[in-house]
This record gives C-alpha cells, structure tokens and sequence, in this order.
C-alpha cells in the first residue's frame, strides 16, 4: 500500500478521489468523475476497496442498459481505468470489471446534422439564449462538448474570437468562433468577469455530497456550472422534432456535423485537423470521403496531358 494514505485509500471515496487527482486531463476527470460517483453511491463511499466486485460493477452499469453503446463504452472506460489504476497501487486484486464487455456502435450512416436544420434550431426563439450559444460555439468551433462546458469567463478572448481549453491530451489549445456566437456571447456575459461561462439553473448547494468545486460555482450569481448530462438531455429533447428518426441529436454531432460541412465545402484534412484538433490526420478520414467524383475530377485536374492541352490549345 502506498505510504501518505494509509487509511483513506481503503475506501472506494478515497481511492475515487485519488484515481481523479491523477488525472492530467481537466475533460477526461470531467467524464469518469460522473461514472465513478455512481460506483460510490452504489456501494457506499466507506466500502474497502478490496471487496468491489462483479456484481458492484453490474449495478453500476446497469444504470445505461437502456443508453447508446458509445455512452455505454463510454462509462465502462470509466470503470476500466478506475480498476487498473487501482491494481496497480495494490488496492485491488481481482477484476470487477472483467464480465462487462463493450457493445458494438451501431453507426447509421451519415451522422451529420443538415446546416438547414441545425440553423432552424439554433435561431429558435422558443430555446432558451443559454442553449442556442452552447450550440452555436459546439458547432463553430468543432470543439469536444467537455471542453467548451468547462469554459471560464476568463478562457474567453473576445477580440480575437477564440478561447482557451485543456484538450483531451492536457495540451491548452485554441478554438475559434464566427459572428453568430460573438454577437451571442456578450448578451449570455452580462457583466460576469469569472466563473463557468454555461451556468446550471439554480444555485450550487452549499452542502452534502451534491456540492460542487469551487472552481465550478459563479462568484456572481452562485449557480454550478451546467453538466454534461444536462446539456445533452436539453439538446437531445429540443432536436428531436427535427430529426427524421425522432430520436434528437447529441452534442457530439455538432462536432461531427462541422468538420462533415468544412470537408463537404472542399477544406483539406490538415486544414481539418487544424480545426479539430485531433492528433492524427487518419482519424479525419470519415470527414473527408468525398466519393468517386471528387475522385475523377481531381485525376482529370492533375492529368498532365490535360495541362499541355491548355498551354497549347
């Protein structure tokens, strides 16, 4: 066992918190820290460490039977690194995790939203202004959903229409935005100078175990920054009216849907990667299949027979 803990790390609360506070990424702490509240509540955060096993982790699983597979895998990573890192510090001997298998994605072939469509919702009036910015700056930004819900005030550069986020690596990199968002922006603001630039809709408690960081409640108005299931839950809900299977979107289309358009509109994959940010130019490649035609036009272009034929006519 290490030395410095030697009774909080028995616990599954001390071992959570921990295996969090070792974490570089302030988005990959974000996601397993919802995940891993669960495994606390489900067993009880004094429960030694050494006793979870594969029943624990099927209840706490159990919560998403009903989910998508990725929101599924997504949480078993969670759980996954959880009990690696814990192996690994000798709190754990056994596998919890080793009956839970990942589901395979379903994907339904073009997974970008239509500009027409995105642009209806985006501009409806009946949507509150908090939503219709996350929107707009997911989409102009192309950024992942954590990293723009952990946007403070201060991150923000208006002049220059861009901001600063932790990426999923730990890098601090820039995103930008267009006009839609800039003129949005100021009127979500006011005069706040601090804190989450999305708020929740009511006040932080100021006790019990629901309380958030300091770092995540606005020293203005005293309301905890919005989360990630919340804000999925009110986009899925409002674009579901407009989506063909009735399902709605989620916040991570908006990604999608973005470098889909840029690539659709003829940019090329390092200038989408410049946009996404992803660290290898193969993991655009669903961005910028663009089919047989755009395939014989630039054979055709590049001919070199077809280029004397223009100098000489």
């Amino acid at each position: 066992m290490p030395s410095g803990h030697p009774t909080e790390v028995q616990t599954v609360a001390g071992a959570v918190e921990r295996f969090l506070d070792s974490l570089d990424a302030a988005t990959t702490r974000a996601g397993y820290t919802r995940t891993l509240a669960r495994l606390s509540a489900t067993v009880g955060p004094h429960h030694p460490v050494a006793n979870l096993d594969c029943d624990h982790y099927a209840v706490v699983m159990a919560a998403w039977d009903s989910a998508a597979a990725a929101t599924w895998n997504r949480h078993l990573s969670a759980l996954i690194s959880f009990t690696t890192w814990a192996q690994r510090q000798d709190l754990l001997a056994t596998n919890p995790a080793r009956r839970l298998l990942r589901r395979k994605t379903n994907h339904r072939g073009d997974r970008a939203i239509p500009a027409t469509r995105l642009e209806k919702l985006c501009t409806d009036d009946r949507r509150p202004l908090r939503e219709r910015l996350l929107w707009r700056l997911l989409y102009e930004t192309a950024a992942r959903a954590e990293e723009i819900l952990s946007l403070n005030v201060e991150d923000l550069d208006l002049e220059f229409r861009r901001a600063r986020v932790t990426s999923k690596g730990g890098a601090i990199e820039y995103v930008h935005w267009a006009t839609a968002t800039a003129r949005l922006l100021p009127r979500l603001l006011t005069d706040r100078t601090r804190g989450p630039v999305f708020l929740a809709d009511r006040r932080a408690p100021a006790s019990g175990r629901r309380v958030p960081a300091a770092a995540d409640i606005c020293p203005v108005t005293g309301r905890g920054r919005l989360s990630y299931p919340r804000a999925e839950y009110l986009f899925k809900t409002a674009s579901a009216e407009l989506d063909p299977h009735g399902d709605g979107w989620t916040l991570h289309q908006l990604r999608h849907s973005a470098l889909t358009h840029l690539a659709a509109a003829g940019r090329t994959a390092p200038e989408l990667q410049a946009k996404s940010r992803h660290q290898y130019l193969a993991s655009l490649g669903r961005y910028v299949r663009l089919g047989e035609e755009t395939s014989s036009r630039i054979t055709a272009e590049h001919d070199p027979a077809a280029r004397r034929r223009t100098r000489n006519p």
